[in-house]
């Protein structure tokens, strides 16, 4: 009885005629995951199988559960496609349990084995009954479940505890989106449900020195550093927006300063998006959170581009977005009390209902175009995983 891993697919499943580049992105990105590790992977249409060569499970399954695109982790033993076989090796794994109550689930899929699942359950269940003393079977609410999958002619699996993955899709397989990173509690959450859609993300993030401070970028690149460990290999764009922020507060009027300081940094995202190859841009809008997340507020400001804006978080409320947020491990670096530069020269009465018309005459008192160069010339990156500073050769 040989003990292995075995993933299940879930949604990937549906996906018909493309299953296969699912299950060969699902294949890449555990296999980069699990990279160091001395194991061997195989995989079919409807599982992937892990064969372990020490005694390091537990932590193999660890990194598995940062894997999008796995619906369940099963620790399971491969045993021969022989109804006897199969009963025996059933009743050994029983045996090592504690229970009182148990039922057999059989899944079989090899269609030509001569049982069907239904019988095959009643076999193997009585067979349990005659030689563990003192059980019974409870097909309700039982405190075992056994499961068996009857793959093939040559194999099948057998297990009892199924681990929860993190579902979704493989990140990549839908391409890759810009995510608007504050150092806040809202869009490192954003970042994370886009993965969990397939969608590899870079980073970008305004900074306005002296305003805002050196540790809250460190900040920001925490949060992108666990973001990264959910499948994407993070660029961090760094746009310098002091110049910007302040001519925006000398000119504009106070009650629109963060409606047109939104609606520049949309332009910058979109040109940035273009230039990394990437589809969409992604943040962490809350329909209603504060003034610029009104519905008239997001219409004003996403209007001055045309590239696809992506809401994750848009109709969850603030404390359903702070549930994810600890799952995930953001919420203790968001809540760090830095300041990004969304948090600073706040005016005390913003606009919730901006006009649109007003927005193009403020913008015309400052030259915005000009500035909007300067930002895009003079972007930082800085690569998460490697955390080295490279120079913006994209433009």
């Amino acid at each position: 009885m040989e003990k292995i891993i075995m993933i299940k697919y879930g949604e990937l499943s549906t996906k018909k005629d493309n299953i296969k580049q699912f299950t060969d992105k699902l294949l890449k990105n555990v296999q980069k995951k699990l990279k160091g590790y001395n194991i061997s992977i195989t995989k079919n249409k409807v599982r992937m199988y892990i064969n372990i060569y020490e005694n390091n499970e537990d932590e193999i399954i660890y990194k598995l559960k940062e894997v999008f695109g796995i619906h369940s982790i099963v620790v399971c033993y491969k045993i021969s496609t022989d109804l006897e076989i199969i009963k025996d090796e059933c009743l050994k794994l029983l045996k090592e349990k504690q229970f009182k109550t148990f039922k057999v689930v059989t899944n079989r899929a090899y269609k030509s084995f001569e049982l069907n699942s239904m019988e095959v359950s009643k076999l193997i269940g009585a067979h349990i009954l005659k030689n563990i003393n003192d059980i019974g079977v409870d097909v309700h609410n039982p405190d075992l479940t056994l499961k068996v999958e009857i793959r093939d002619e040559k194999f099948s699996y057998i297990y009892t505890n199924e681990i929860e993955g993190l579902k979704g899709y493989p990140v990549g397989i839908q391409g890759k989106g810009l995510l608007m990173l504050s150092g806040g509690i809202d869009s490192p959450v954003a970042g994370f449900l886009s993965q969990k859609r397939g969608i590899d993300i870079d980073c970008i993030y305004f900074e306005s020195p002296p305003h805002t401070s050196l540790a809250a970028k460190n900040k920001v690149v925490e949060l992108a550093k666990i973001l990264s460990k959910y499948g994407s290999n993070i660029n961090i764009h760094v746009v310098p927006f002091t110049e910007f922020q302040e001519e925006i507060y000398k000119n504009i009027d106070s009650t629109y300063m963060i409606t047109i300081m939104r609606r520049m940094m949309y332009r910058i995202s979109a040109i940035v998006s273009k230039n990394i190859k990437s589809n969409i841009l992604i943040n962490g809008e809350s329909i209603g959170q504060v003034a610029s997340q009104t519905l008239q507020s997001m219409y004003v400001i996403n209007s001055v581009t045309n590239m696809p804006v992506i809401r994750p978080v848009s109709c969850l409320d603030k404390l359903e977005i702070i549930g994810i947020s600890k799952k995930i491990g953001t919420y203790d670096t968001s809540i760090l009390p830095f300041e990004d530069c969304c948090t600073i020269f706040v005016p005390k009465h913003p606009v919730i209902n901006p006009n649109m018309e007003k927005c193009v005459y403020y913008e015309t008192l400052i030259d915005y175009q000009k500035l909007i160069n300067e930002c895009i010339n003079n972007i930082e990156i800085i690569n998460v995983n490697t955390m080295n500073e490279i120079h913006d050769d994209l433009l």
